[in-house]
Protein backbone atom coordinates (compact mmCIF):
# COMPACT_ATOMS: atom_id res chain seq x y z
CA UNK A 1 0.00 0.00 0.00
CA UNK A 2 1.64 3.16 -1.74
CA UNK A 3 1.71 6.09 1.41
CA UNK A 4 2.29 8.94 -1.11
CA UNK A 5 0.08 10.42 -3.07
CA UNK A 6 -0.08 10.38 -7.36
CA UNK A 7 0.69 13.14 -9.40
CA UNK A 8 -2.94 13.54 -9.31
CA UNK A 9 -3.92 13.22 -5.97
CA UNK A 10 -1.15 15.99 -4.99
CA UNK A 11 -2.58 18.38 -7.91
CA UNK A 12 -6.25 17.74 -6.08
CA UNK A 13 -4.35 18.81 -2.73
CA UNK A 14 -2.73 21.40 -3.99
CA UNK A 15 -6.25 23.33 -6.16
CA UNK A 16 -7.95 22.38 -2.14
CA UNK A 17 -5.15 24.56 -0.18
CA UNK A 18 -5.48 27.29 -2.51
CA UNK A 19 -9.05 27.44 -3.16
CA UNK A 20 -9.92 27.45 1.06
CA UNK A 21 -7.08 30.13 2.09
CA UNK A 22 -8.37 32.18 -0.12
CA UNK A 23 -12.27 31.80 0.14
CA UNK A 24 -12.74 30.24 3.33
CA UNK A 25 -10.40 31.39 5.89
CA UNK A 26 -11.01 31.39 9.50
CA UNK A 27 -12.61 34.87 9.30
CA UNK A 28 -15.39 33.31 6.88
CA UNK A 29 -16.62 30.70 10.23
CA UNK A 30 -16.87 33.49 12.70
CA UNK A 31 -18.56 35.56 10.15
CA UNK A 32 -21.46 32.93 10.34
CA UNK A 33 -21.10 32.35 13.42
CA UNK A 34 -21.58 35.91 14.91
CA UNK A 35 -24.49 36.75 12.45
CA UNK A 36 -26.16 34.29 13.30
CA UNK A 37 -26.46 32.87 9.95
CA UNK A 38 -29.77 30.62 8.60
CA UNK A 39 -27.73 28.57 6.65
CA UNK A 40 -24.03 28.12 8.20
CA UNK A 41 -22.34 28.05 5.28
CA UNK A 42 -22.04 29.71 2.25
CA UNK A 43 -24.35 28.38 -1.19
CA UNK A 44 -22.27 30.40 -3.61
CA UNK A 45 -19.03 28.95 -2.11
CA UNK A 46 -20.53 25.25 -2.08
CA UNK A 47 -21.82 25.62 -5.78
CA UNK A 48 -18.05 26.51 -6.38
CA UNK A 49 -17.12 23.21 -5.24
CA UNK A 50 -19.50 21.45 -6.74
CA UNK A 51 -18.46 23.29 -10.38
CA UNK A 52 -14.96 21.92 -9.11
CA UNK A 53 -15.73 17.97 -9.44
CA UNK A 54 -15.94 17.33 -5.95
CA UNK A 55 -19.39 16.76 -5.21
CA UNK A 56 -18.75 13.44 -7.89
CA UNK A 57 -15.31 12.01 -6.25
CA UNK A 58 -17.24 8.88 -4.96
CA UNK A 59 -19.57 8.76 -7.66
CA UNK A 60 -18.68 6.67 -10.94
CA UNK A 61 -18.37 7.76 -14.27
CA UNK A 62 -21.60 6.07 -15.59
CA UNK A 63 -23.54 7.92 -12.83
CA UNK A 64 -21.81 11.45 -13.89
CA UNK A 65 -18.86 11.74 -11.44
CA UNK A 66 -15.32 11.52 -11.64
CA UNK A 67 -14.62 8.35 -9.81
CA UNK A 68 -11.70 9.83 -8.31
CA UNK A 69 -12.14 7.82 -5.18
CA UNK A 70 -11.68 8.78 -1.61
CA UNK A 71 -7.86 9.42 -1.66
CA UNK A 72 -8.67 12.46 -3.85
CA UNK A 73 -11.80 13.65 -1.67
CA UNK A 74 -9.12 12.96 1.61
CA UNK A 75 -6.90 15.65 0.06
CA UNK A 76 -9.81 18.45 -0.28
CA UNK A 77 -11.13 17.41 3.44
CA UNK A 78 -7.85 18.34 4.83
CA UNK A 79 -7.57 21.10 2.98
CA UNK A 80 -11.09 22.14 4.55
CA UNK A 81 -9.87 21.07 7.95
CA UNK A 82 -6.73 23.65 7.78
CA UNK A 83 -9.22 26.60 7.41
CA UNK A 84 -12.06 25.05 9.38
CA UNK A 85 -14.19 25.71 6.92
CA UNK A 86 -18.20 24.71 7.05
CA UNK A 87 -19.44 22.97 3.96
CA UNK A 88 -21.47 20.33 3.23
CA UNK A 89 -18.83 17.93 2.46
CA UNK A 90 -18.88 15.64 4.42
CA UNK A 91 -22.56 15.47 4.78
CA UNK A 92 -23.12 15.25 1.13
CA UNK A 93 -20.50 14.94 -1.23
CA UNK A 94 -19.22 12.05 1.20
CA UNK A 95 -21.91 10.29 3.09
CA UNK A 96 -24.98 11.30 0.39
CA UNK A 97 -22.91 10.68 -2.98
CA UNK A 98 -21.27 7.06 -1.22
CA UNK A 99 -25.60 6.11 -0.58
CA UNK A 100 -26.53 6.49 -3.86
CA UNK A 101 -23.72 5.47 -5.48
CA UNK A 102 -23.10 2.23 -3.73
CA UNK A 103 -26.39 1.34 -3.46
CA UNK A 104 -28.96 3.47 -5.04
CA UNK A 105 -31.09 2.13 -8.02
CA UNK A 106 -31.22 3.62 -11.28
CA UNK A 107 -34.55 5.13 -10.57
CA UNK A 108 -32.97 7.40 -7.08
CA UNK A 109 -29.59 7.97 -9.03
CA UNK A 110 -31.89 9.49 -11.33
CA UNK A 111 -34.02 11.29 -9.36
CA UNK A 112 -31.03 12.88 -6.92
CA UNK A 113 -27.61 12.42 -7.92
CA UNK A 114 -27.84 15.30 -10.56
CA UNK A 115 -29.05 17.53 -8.64
CA UNK A 116 -26.78 16.60 -5.83
CA UNK A 117 -23.46 16.88 -8.49
CA UNK A 118 -24.62 19.81 -9.10
CA UNK A 119 -24.39 21.27 -5.54
CA UNK A 120 -28.04 21.64 -5.21
CA UNK A 121 -29.22 18.92 -3.00
CA UNK A 122 -27.94 18.34 0.38
CA UNK A 123 -28.33 15.58 1.96
CA UNK A 124 -28.32 14.07 5.76
CA UNK A 125 -27.51 10.81 7.35
CA UNK A 126 -30.30 10.31 9.89
CA UNK A 127 -28.87 7.34 11.93
CA UNK A 128 -28.56 6.98 15.66
CA UNK A 129 -25.89 9.55 16.16
CA UNK A 130 -26.78 10.52 19.79
CA UNK A 131 -24.34 11.57 22.46
CA UNK A 132 -22.55 7.95 22.48
CA UNK A 133 -22.08 6.52 18.76
CA UNK A 134 -24.14 3.46 18.24
CA UNK A 135 -25.36 3.00 14.45
CA UNK A 136 -26.51 -0.51 15.08
CA UNK A 137 -28.78 0.36 18.44
CA UNK A 138 -31.63 1.65 15.73
CA UNK A 139 -34.80 2.98 17.64
CA UNK A 140 -36.75 4.55 14.68
CA UNK A 141 -39.33 2.22 13.25
CA UNK A 142 -40.18 1.44 9.40
CA UNK A 143 -43.57 -0.70 8.80
CA UNK A 144 -45.03 -1.91 5.24
CA UNK A 145 -48.23 0.62 4.56
CA UNK A 146 -50.36 1.58 1.89
CA UNK A 147 -47.51 -0.03 -0.83
CA UNK A 148 -44.97 2.03 0.79
CA UNK A 149 -43.56 2.49 4.31
CA UNK A 150 -44.56 4.24 7.74
CA UNK A 151 -41.21 5.58 9.55
CA UNK A 152 -41.79 6.67 13.12
CA UNK A 153 -38.67 7.74 15.00
CA UNK A 154 -36.36 10.39 16.15
CA UNK A 155 -32.56 10.78 15.13
CA UNK A 156 -30.48 13.97 16.80
CA UNK A 157 -27.42 15.05 15.86
CA UNK A 158 -27.82 14.64 12.04
CA UNK A 159 -25.52 16.77 10.26
CA UNK A 160 -26.31 19.55 7.47
CA UNK A 161 -30.14 18.68 8.67
CA UNK A 162 -32.16 21.98 8.58
CA UNK A 163 -30.33 22.48 5.31
CA UNK A 164 -30.98 19.05 3.88
CA UNK A 165 -33.25 18.45 1.16
CA UNK A 166 -32.67 14.28 1.22
CA UNK A 167 -32.74 12.25 4.52
CA UNK A 168 -31.20 9.28 4.71
CA UNK A 169 -32.82 7.41 7.34
CA UNK A 170 -31.83 3.94 9.18
CA UNK A 171 -34.84 2.48 10.71
CA UNK A 172 -35.80 -0.95 11.83
CA UNK A 173 -38.15 -3.05 9.56
CA UNK A 174 -39.37 -6.68 10.42
CA UNK A 175 -36.41 -7.80 8.45
CA UNK A 176 -33.68 -5.96 10.43
CA UNK A 177 -32.12 -2.48 9.88
CA UNK A 178 -33.17 -1.14 6.68
CA UNK A 179 -32.56 2.52 4.79
CA UNK A 180 -34.77 4.76 3.09
CA UNK A 181 -34.63 8.24 1.28
CA UNK A 182 -37.02 10.32 3.02
CA UNK A 183 -37.46 13.89 1.26
CA UNK A 184 -37.04 16.43 4.02
CA UNK A 185 -40.23 18.42 3.14
CA UNK A 186 -42.22 14.90 3.64
CA UNK A 187 -45.17 15.08 5.97
CA UNK A 188 -44.60 14.02 9.31
CA UNK A 189 -40.79 15.28 9.03
CA UNK A 190 -39.86 18.12 11.40
CA UNK A 191 -36.53 19.52 12.29
CA UNK A 192 -34.74 21.23 14.28
CA UNK A 193 -31.16 23.48 14.09
CA UNK A 194 -29.04 22.79 16.58
CA UNK A 195 -25.85 24.74 16.58
CA UNK A 196 -22.50 22.77 17.72
CA UNK A 197 -20.13 24.52 19.96
CA UNK A 198 -17.89 24.82 17.37
CA UNK A 199 -20.64 26.44 15.37
CA UNK A 200 -21.17 23.60 12.84
CA UNK A 201 -24.71 22.53 12.21
CA UNK A 202 -26.41 19.68 13.33
CA UNK A 203 -30.29 19.06 13.69
CA UNK A 204 -33.03 17.04 15.56
CA UNK A 205 -35.04 15.25 13.21
CA UNK A 206 -38.00 13.65 14.06
CA UNK A 207 -40.46 11.62 11.61
CA UNK A 208 -43.94 10.98 12.78
CA UNK A 209 -46.08 8.73 10.78
CA UNK A 210 -44.00 9.50 7.71
CA UNK A 211 -45.24 7.89 4.49
CA UNK A 212 -43.00 6.75 1.46
CA UNK A 213 -43.21 4.65 -1.24
CA UNK A 214 -41.56 1.57 -2.10
CA UNK A 215 -39.02 2.87 -3.82
CA UNK A 216 -37.61 5.19 -1.17
CA UNK A 217 -36.05 1.92 0.31
CA UNK A 218 -32.10 2.33 -0.64
CA UNK A 219 -30.35 -0.80 -0.71
CA UNK A 220 -32.54 -4.08 0.63
CA UNK A 221 -35.02 -4.71 3.35
CA UNK A 222 -33.01 -5.73 6.06
CA UNK A 223 -29.84 -5.11 4.72
CA UNK A 224 -29.21 -1.43 5.79
CA UNK A 225 -26.99 -2.46 9.01
CA UNK A 226 -23.84 -3.70 6.49
CA UNK A 227 -24.75 -1.01 4.26
CA UNK A 228 -24.25 1.37 7.27
CA UNK A 229 -21.08 0.57 8.11
CA UNK A 230 -19.53 1.01 4.27
CA UNK A 231 -21.01 4.39 4.43
CA UNK A 232 -19.69 5.35 7.99
CA UNK A 233 -16.28 4.16 7.27
CA UNK A 234 -16.15 6.72 4.30
CA UNK A 235 -17.74 9.24 6.51
CA UNK A 236 -15.16 7.97 9.66
CA UNK A 237 -12.14 8.54 7.24
CA UNK A 238 -13.04 11.69 5.40
CA UNK A 239 -13.64 13.12 9.08
CA UNK A 240 -10.17 11.96 10.11
CA UNK A 241 -8.27 13.64 7.17
CA UNK A 242 -10.58 17.18 7.67
CA UNK A 243 -8.78 16.35 11.35
CA UNK A 244 -5.73 16.19 10.23
CA UNK A 245 -5.85 19.11 8.70
CA UNK A 246 -6.65 21.38 11.55
CA UNK A 247 -3.99 19.42 13.33
CA UNK A 248 -1.71 20.21 10.92
CA UNK A 249 -2.76 24.66 10.45
CA UNK A 250 -3.01 23.98 14.58
CA UNK A 251 0.81 22.97 15.01
CA UNK A 252 1.84 24.98 12.26
CA UNK A 253 0.32 27.91 13.74
CA UNK A 254 1.53 27.26 17.35
CA UNK A 255 5.64 26.32 16.18
CA UNK A 256 5.01 30.13 14.24
CA UNK A 257 3.90 31.66 17.75
CA UNK A 258 6.86 30.06 19.25
CA UNK A 259 9.30 31.63 16.65
CA UNK A 260 7.58 35.18 17.08
CA UNK A 261 7.02 35.21 20.79
CA UNK A 262 10.23 36.85 22.45
CA UNK A 263 10.45 36.38 26.52
CA UNK A 264 13.88 36.95 28.15
CA UNK A 265 14.98 38.42 25.11
CA UNK A 266 15.02 35.29 23.22
CA UNK A 267 12.13 33.38 21.59
CA UNK A 268 10.11 30.80 23.59
CA UNK A 269 10.87 28.30 20.93
CA UNK A 270 13.85 27.97 21.92
CA UNK A 271 12.86 26.91 25.05
CA UNK A 272 13.88 23.21 25.16
CA UNK A 273 10.50 21.69 27.33
CA UNK A 274 8.83 23.70 24.80
CA UNK A 275 11.30 22.25 21.83
CA UNK A 276 10.26 19.10 23.12
CA UNK A 277 6.53 19.38 23.26
CA UNK A 278 6.20 20.37 19.70
CA UNK A 279 8.78 17.60 18.45
CA UNK A 280 6.16 14.93 20.01
CA UNK A 281 3.10 16.39 18.40
CA UNK A 282 5.10 17.05 15.08
CA UNK A 283 5.65 12.88 15.68
CA UNK A 284 1.82 12.41 16.26
CA UNK A 285 0.45 13.98 12.72
CA UNK A 286 2.98 12.68 10.87
CA UNK A 287 1.90 9.16 12.19
CA UNK A 288 -1.99 10.35 11.78
CA UNK A 289 -1.20 11.01 8.15
CA UNK A 290 0.29 7.44 7.18
CA UNK A 291 -3.24 6.35 9.15
CA UNK A 292 -5.26 8.25 7.43
CA UNK A 293 -3.62 7.46 3.68
CA UNK A 294 -3.61 4.07 4.59
CA UNK A 295 -7.58 3.99 5.45
CA UNK A 296 -8.17 6.14 2.16
CA UNK A 297 -6.59 4.09 0.10
CA UNK A 298 -7.99 0.96 1.54
CA UNK A 299 -11.52 1.82 1.05
CA UNK A 300 -10.62 2.85 -2.60
CA UNK A 301 -8.94 -0.51 -2.96
CA UNK A 302 -12.04 -2.58 -0.93
CA UNK A 303 -9.02 -4.14 0.69
CA UNK A 304 -10.46 -6.41 3.47
CA UNK A 305 -8.91 -4.81 5.98
CA UNK A 306 -11.03 -1.50 5.43
CA UNK A 307 -13.00 -1.64 8.58
CA UNK A 308 -10.40 -1.71 10.59
CA UNK A 309 -8.05 0.51 9.18
CA UNK A 310 -10.54 3.11 9.74
CA UNK A 311 -11.34 2.91 12.77
CA UNK A 312 -7.42 2.70 13.37
CA UNK A 313 -7.50 6.52 10.90
CA UNK A 314 -10.23 7.91 13.31
CA UNK A 315 -9.22 6.82 16.73
CA UNK A 316 -5.57 8.65 16.09
CA UNK A 317 -6.91 11.53 14.17
CA UNK A 318 -9.17 11.74 17.55
CA UNK A 319 -6.25 12.29 20.01
CA UNK A 320 -3.87 13.98 17.42
CA UNK A 321 -5.92 16.74 17.05
CA UNK A 322 -7.24 16.97 20.88
CA UNK A 323 -3.55 17.44 21.40
CA UNK A 324 -2.58 19.83 18.79
CA UNK A 325 -5.66 21.91 19.83
CA UNK A 326 -4.89 21.69 23.65
CA UNK A 327 -0.75 22.52 23.29
CA UNK A 328 -1.59 25.19 20.57
CA UNK A 329 -3.54 27.08 23.04
CA UNK A 330 -1.22 26.15 26.24
CA UNK A 331 1.85 27.37 23.79
CA UNK A 332 0.08 30.54 23.08
CA UNK A 333 -0.49 31.22 26.84
CA UNK A 334 -3.22 33.78 27.65
CA UNK A 335 -4.04 35.20 23.90
CA UNK A 336 -4.83 31.52 23.61
CA UNK A 337 -7.72 31.39 25.38
CA UNK A 338 -9.41 34.71 23.59
CA UNK A 339 -11.98 34.02 21.20
CA UNK A 340 -10.42 37.06 19.27
CA UNK A 341 -7.69 34.78 18.86
CA UNK A 342 -8.14 32.03 16.39
CA UNK A 343 -6.56 29.32 17.63
CA UNK A 344 -9.19 28.54 19.69
CA UNK A 345 -11.27 27.74 17.47
CA UNK A 346 -9.10 24.39 16.38
CA UNK A 347 -9.99 23.25 20.46
CA UNK A 348 -13.86 23.75 19.75
CA UNK A 349 -13.98 21.78 16.15
CA UNK A 350 -11.46 18.79 17.96
CA UNK A 351 -14.17 18.31 20.73
CA UNK A 352 -17.17 18.18 18.49
CA UNK A 353 -15.28 15.94 15.44
CA UNK A 354 -14.14 13.77 18.21
CA UNK A 355 -17.39 12.27 19.19
CA UNK A 356 -18.91 12.69 15.66
CA UNK A 357 -18.88 9.27 14.01
CA UNK A 358 -17.27 7.39 16.83
CA UNK A 359 -15.32 8.33 19.76
CA UNK A 360 -11.82 7.13 20.23
CA UNK A 361 -13.27 4.52 22.88
CA UNK A 362 -15.78 3.36 20.08
CA UNK A 363 -13.04 3.38 17.89
CA UNK A 364 -10.36 1.31 20.16
CA UNK A 365 -12.67 -1.35 20.89
CA UNK A 366 -14.41 -1.49 17.00
CA UNK A 367 -10.36 -1.96 16.16
CA UNK A 368 -9.95 -4.46 18.49
CA UNK A 369 -12.65 -6.06 17.80
CA UNK A 370 -12.19 -6.37 13.82
CA UNK A 371 -8.85 -7.99 14.64
CA UNK A 372 -10.18 -10.83 16.77
CA UNK A 373 -9.66 -9.52 20.45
Amino acid sequence: MALVLSEDAQLVRDQAMDFFREKSPILALRKLRDSADPTGFSRDLWREMADLGWTGFLVSEDAGGSGFGMVGLGQVLEAAGRTLAASPLISTALIGASALDIAGTAAQKSAHLTSLLAGDTITALAAEEGPHHNPGAVATTARAAGGGWMIDGRKTFVLDGHVANLLIVSATTQAGVSLFLVPATAPGVTVQRRIMADSRNAALVTLAGVQVGAGALLGTDGGGAVLLERILDRARVGLAAEMLGSACEAFDRTVQYLKDRKQFGVAIGSFQALKHRAAVLFAEIETTRSAVLAALTALDEGSADAASLASLAKAKANTTLNLASSEGIQMHGGIGMTDEHEIGFFMKRSRVAEITFGSTGFHRDRYAALNGY
